[in-house]
């Protein structure tokens, strides 16, 4: 028998059943259809090891939970939430700016690892532990570029009053 009618008829015979369970898994047609799509054309790549399996159905249907899964998984990062209502009024941003310009100026100016902690702490709000996993050091360490990040800012910025009227 030829590889191609082989996978044929596997395809024709094995689709349906394959398609349902995605399906069920998935909950979205369209996902379920591109998992399977996925699932029969890396079958068809390696058909002559699928077609020896003892199950060529369970090794094709693994695949396709796989894919739909792996999709889903990515496809949440992506997902956007819609806003119910947005506020009536935003508040001016005018006088925060000035403030804000002065800090970012400020942490900018930090020598690079102090700079790191800080964006990674305080923007990207992560916990020491997991800073120092992403810089590659212990959160002793991290601690001390944050206290040594946050002394020299209020050196640099000193209390920021924003009752002062002018800033040069």
């Amino acid at each position: 028998m030829s590889t191609v009618p082989d996978f044929a008829s596997f395809y024709v015979a094995a689709r349906p059943t394959l398609l349902r369970t995605t399906y069920a898994v998935t909950g979205d047609r369209q996902l379920a259809e591109d998992a399977v799509q996925v699932a029969f054309a890396k079958a068809y790549a390696s058909w002559s090891r699928v077609h020896r399996a003892s199950d060529p159905t369970a090794y094709v249907r693994r695949i396709a939970i796989n894919a739909a899964i792996g999709h889903h998984r990515r496809a949440s990062f992506r997902r956007e939430t819609p806003v119910d209502r947005l506020p009536d009024r935003v508040a001016d941003p005018a006088p925060d700016l000035l403030e804000r310009d002065e800090v970012w100026r400020a942490v900018r100016a930090l020598p690079p690892r102090q700079r790191a902690v800080v964006v990674l702490r305080y923007y990207e709000d992560l916990s020491e532990r997991q800073i120092a996993d992403a810089l590659g050091c212990r959160p002793g360490t991290v601690k001390s570029q944050a206290a040594a990040a946050l002394a020299t800012l209020r050196t640099r910025l000193g209390e920021l009053d924003p009752a002062e009227g002018d800033r040069a």
